[in-house]
């Protein structure tokens, strides 16, 4: 089953977790702040899924801004478009496609929540889209990873069986979770090096990780 498929197929599920996880509705909240996003502002959301960061985008761009969702999965894009047909949003458009090269020209910024983990080389894909934002676009990275608290060890053994369910089955690697604890620290820190002002925080115990920044 491709990853494609795997997203379509658990869409409904996705759907209700994405919204349902406890303090998550504050950091996504927290992520679109984080964009420093203005009235008017155009902004990408690489990998949108069922469009649980859509309400908090178009908050910070107003009604005459413009937000455009991104994924591969037929299946998690027909579940925004029935979010955004029922909250009215004519400014909130979807589209289909791939996140490492999006059928799009430009954008103030772009957002991307528990998606690096996906990429094989996830600091190339973050490289692009600072590069397709430009020089003082806006880039922001919400991420689930190990906890690096001092009680990592409690919450890290519920967050590796987490990781192992919800990964295709494809991409089960020997240990998903150090790939994924990999690819988030390279796609971070990708976008510390081409940033000034770079923003960060964390939640969720620690599992989740924000960095935004203005890109120079």
């Amino acid at each position: 089953m491709s990853a494609a498929d795997f997203y379509t197929r658990w869409a409904e599920l996705y759907d209700h977790v994405s919204r349902s996880i406890p303090g998550i509705a504050g950091l996504r909240k927290r992520t679109a702040e984080a964009l420093e996003l203005e009235l008017g502002d155009t902004v990408v959301e690489m990998g949108c899924g069922t469009g649980a960061n859509l309400a908090y985008l178009r908050k910070e761009v107003g009604p005459e801004g413009t937000v455009i969702g991104v994924d591969f999965s037929a299946g998690v894009l027909d579940r925004a478009r029935e979010h955004v047909e029922r909250e009215g949003w004519e400014n909130v458009h979807l589209v289909r496609g791939d996140a490492i090269q999006p059928p799009l020209r430009e954008a103030d910024a772009v957002v991307a929540t528990f998606v690096v983990g996906m990429f094989p080389d996830p600091e190339a894909v973050v490289e692009s889209w600072c590069e397709f934002v430009g020089p003082g676009g806006r880039v922001a990275l919400l991420n689930a990873a190990r906890s690096r608290r001092a009680y990592g060890p409690l919450v890290n053994l519920p967050f590796r069986a987490f990781v192992y369910a919800s990964t295709p089955h494809k991409r089960r690697f020997d240990d998903p979770t150090g790939v994924l604890d990999e690819r988030v620290a390279a796609g971070h820190g990708a976008l510390e090096r081409r940033c000034e002002r770079t923003v960060h925080d964390d939640g969720a115990l620690g599992l989740v990780r924000l960095t935004a920044g203005r890109v120079v």
